[in-house]
This record gives structure tokens, sequence and C-alpha cells, in this order.
């Protein structure tokens, strides 16, 4: 914990600190709530937005003595899962269910309920519907990580065997991303599924005062230099870092461990937060994202390029902070949008909208960080402030088709794209602007010494390999699985 940088995701935060770390109002109970009761659920949001904390959560709850359900939460990050297919991934899910349910239950005091490892979706569903009947109560089931930005293939199968296991007794819930999702044809998402958006709108009730809470909770002594400021509040400080981040919880931990990193607390220190964020955040996500993309490794370079012709329009008119965009060039682009979400450089607050110039289209907020980079000078004044911290600002940017703005086409895939990502060298892993969770330079160079050179030789090696490399225990083993884990997803 006195590196807040390594705590990016709420499955690495350790368990006796989760709630201190989390902050639940309103938006976030009525999320927890559905991830609690009867029915599937889909909980949608981008990189780091904080669904796998609500899961947590939500898990944490249903596994208290009073609870009428019993709550399994299992994290998808399995490098072989990613890696399979077809009934390969069919049985490695099965085996991984299993476990962890043996796992929650042997550590809830049913010790008789253990169930062996199982291979196949039928057997798995009727030993659970048993289990559940046994032990009086439903079972919820948190599917995390399911979706992986490079690879759609699996989760065609994976949304078959969620549909295939939830019943009265047996509820399911899975996290997602926003944008162009293969479900299958066996899944109807409207039909078999309710759809929750976690995206936070800075319009929404408690906006604010949420932001607020979370600097007070991770950043306290931030915070108390904030309050003792005469120039910035905390409350308008983290309500301004929070739309900053389009609603982002983990780019407002970041901008938050920039800003308490300064020597004094002011607009100006603000204002190169922001411009770091741009330079060392958010451009770098996408040279992060690049070899992860798999099939879609071509759509990277036309990404940067359509983020900044969106900044540089919204920047001109009148510095706008949302911009609609017409129907047509989303769809054109479809997945070049679903990757600049993903990132953070835009959050989708309205599905259709209507135009100035005519037609319709969505609505997105820009990350500011980015915007004042484009704005003349690049200068974070008082009147701009105060501007861009209004929940309804002045009427959105258009980008019509006529306009001609947006001419770019979205490249075809690749035919056989892999991960490129397993074939980096171990390096990469070392802490930088792109890997801010990475390894020590002294660790990076014990695991070549013993043999490991690339992050697909380590997410490949066993527990027991790992522990052969010199002063290697638990706590560095699991280190480096969520430094693996980290550099795959996030």
């Amino acid at each position: 914990m006195d590196d807040q940088s390594l705590v990016l995701a709420a499955e690495d935060c350790p368990k006796d600190e989760f709630q201190r770390l989390h902050v639940f109002l309103s938006h976030e109970e009525r999320i927890i709530e559905a991830l609690c009761a009867h029915g599937p659920v889909l909980i949608r949001g981008g990189r780091g937005s904080g669904k796998s904390a609500l899961m947590i959560e939500a898990n944490r709850r249903l596994n208290e003595p009073s609870s009428p359900a019993v709550g399994i939460y299992l994290s998808l990050r399995n490098v072989p899962l990613l890696r399979s297919s077809g009934t390969e991934y069919e049985r490695l899910l099965c085996e991984l269910l299993s476990r962890e349910i043996s796992r929650t239950f042997t550590s809830l005091g049913y010790s008789s309920s253990i169930i062996p490892s199982l291979n196949d979706v039928s057997t798995l569903q009727f030993k659970l519907s048993d289990l559940a009947e046994a032990a009086g109560k439903r079972l919820v089931i948190m599917f995390d990580d399911v979706a992986h930005i490079g690879r759609e293939t699996s989760l065609e199968e994976f949304f078959g065997i969620f549909r295939t296991i939830s019943n009265s007794l047996i509820s399911c819930k899975a996290s997602i991303y926003p944008g162009v999702t293969r479900f299958g044809i066996r899944f109807d998402v409207y039909n078999d599924a309710t759809v929750i958006d976690l995206a936070r709108d800075e319009r929404g009730a408690g906006y604010a005062d949420f932001f607020e809470k979370v600097l007070r909770a991770r950043f306290p002594k931030l915070y108390s230099q904030l309050e003792a400021s005469r120039s910035v509040s905390a409350g308008e400080t983290a309500a301004f870092l929070g739309r900053t981040v389009v609603g982002n919880m983990r780019g407002f931990v970041i901008a938050c461990i920039k800003l308490q990193e300064k020597e004094s607390i002011g607009l100006p220190t603000i204002e190169s937060t922001l411009k770091e964020l741009a330079s060392d955040y958010y451009w770098p996500l996408l040279e992060e994202l690049e070899p992860k993309l798999g099939v879609y490794q071509p759509l990277v370079s036309i990404s940067r390029t359509l983020a900044e012709i969106i900044f540089k329009h919204a920047a001109s008119q009148n510095r706008a902070t949302t911009v609609i965009v017409h129907r047509d060039i989303v769809q054109r682009l479809a997945k070049v949008f679903e990757i600049l979400e993903y990132v953070g450089f835009i959050s989708k607050r309205e599905g259709s909208r209507a135009m100035r110039s005519g037609g319709r289209g969505p609505r997105f907020a820009l990350n500011l960080a980015n915007l004042l980079e484009s704005t003349q000078q690049s200068r974070l004044t008082r009147e701009l402030f105060k501007e861009w911290q209004d929940p309804n600002p002045e009427q959105p940017s258009d980008i019509h088709t006529s306009s001609g703005i947006i001419t770019l086409e979205q490249p075809s895939p690749l035919m056989d794209g892999e991960l490129q990502v397993f074939d980096l060298d171990i390096s990469k892993l070392a802490k930088s602007s792109v890997y801010p969770y990475g390894l020590t330079d002294n660790r990076i160079q014990e695991l070549k010494a013993a043999g490991f050179s690339s992050i697909g030789q380590l997410a490949d090696a066993s527990d027991e390999d790992l522990r052969q490399v010199n002063t290697i225990g638990d706590k560095w083993l699991e280190r480096i699985r969520s430094v693996v884990g980290q550099a795959v997803w996030m």
C-alpha cells in the first residue's frame, strides 16, 4: 500500500484494505443490489471503470452469514482459457469454476459440499443445482474479466455456457466491455440478461460527492493538502479530476497519484497533472494496447488519428467537452470507437441524440486531459476550470458525415492475428508510464537469468517453476502473476 500505483485493479487489493479503499454510493449500491439479486446480469464498463470492485463487494455481501445466497467470484484472467476455443474452452472453464466453488464452500464451512473438478457444462449444471438445494441457498456466480478486447471468439462459447447454467437456483453475472461484443447465436442479450451500464455520468446525482469520498479514502494526505489550499478545494478538485477522466476509476487514481507528487497544490499543478495524463498515460495506453489486439492490431494507428481529429475539432468549437458523432460514422468505425472508449479517451453518454445539422448519433464525453492538450495555449485558467465542471455544458459539438471532418475508413482485421503481447520481452514488465504496476529491474534480471525471456514464458510457467528462482516466495509469486495478468488484460 506504500506504492499506491500498484493498486489499480480491485482484484489486486488486499482483502483487509478493500472496504477502506472503496466507496459505494447510491449509483454503485443499485448495481450491487442487481448483482446480488435473482436473474442473469451483464455489467458493462470500460477499462478500469470499477466493474471488478462492484462484483467483489457484491460477492463479499453474499457470503455474510445472514445472506440467502452463496457468492462465487471467478476472474477469467487465465492465459490457457484465453488461448482456447470450442470444447477445450468449455473444459477449462468448467474446471476453473468447479475448483473455485469447492474453495468458496470450504472457506464458508460447507466442507461436505466440495465437488470434483468437472470438465463439461451439462454435468456442472446438475452438480450446481444439487449443491444449491443441499445448501438451501441460491448460488450467484460472478464471472469477471470475461472479455478480452483482442479476442472475441471465445465469448460466443462463454455466453452459451452462461445461458446453460442459469436457472432459478443459479444466478450468473458477468462483466463485459462496451462496444462490439459477439454474444453468439445461442445468447440473445436483450432477452437472456439484464444489461447495466456502469459509466458514471457527470450529470448524475452524487457524481462530485462520489469522487470526493474516493479522494478522502485513498489519498488522505492529498485531501488534507487540498482542504488547506486557498486556491482549490478538495471537493471541486475531486469533481474536476473525475470529469477529466470521464468517470473512470483507474484514471482517477492515476490522476491523484500524479497530483500528490507535486510540491504545491493549485491550478498550475492541476494543469501540469492533466498534461502529464495526456502525454504519459492516455497516449501510451494505445502503445500498451497494440500487442493485445490480435486481429484488430491494425486499428491502433487509426484510433490515434481519430482521437486527434475529435479532440482538435472539439477544442476549436468553444472547447466543447462533449461531441455528437453521426451514427453512420460510428457504425463505419465501430471497433475504433470501442478502442477509444476502452482506453478512456471518450465515454458514451447517450446512444442517440438529434444533431443541429440533421440526423442523429451517440453523444460522447471527452476526457479533459487530451482536450486541454488540444486547446489554444493549453492553459487551465480559473474560467476554464469552472466551465469544465459544469455538468450541463453548452450545446455539444456536432460531427456530421457531410462535414468531411472524419473521412477515415476502418482497416480490415488480420486473418489470423495472435496476441503479440506473449512474445514481448519481460523487460516490458518494468515499471514505466506504460506499465505503472511493473516489476523491479533486479527481479527482471533474476527471471532472465533463470531462463524466462518472454511474457508468454512467464504466463505459461507453473508455480513450482517460478519458485525455483532465487528469493521468489508466495508474495513475489502473487506479484508476478498479477503483473503478467495486468500486462495481458489491462
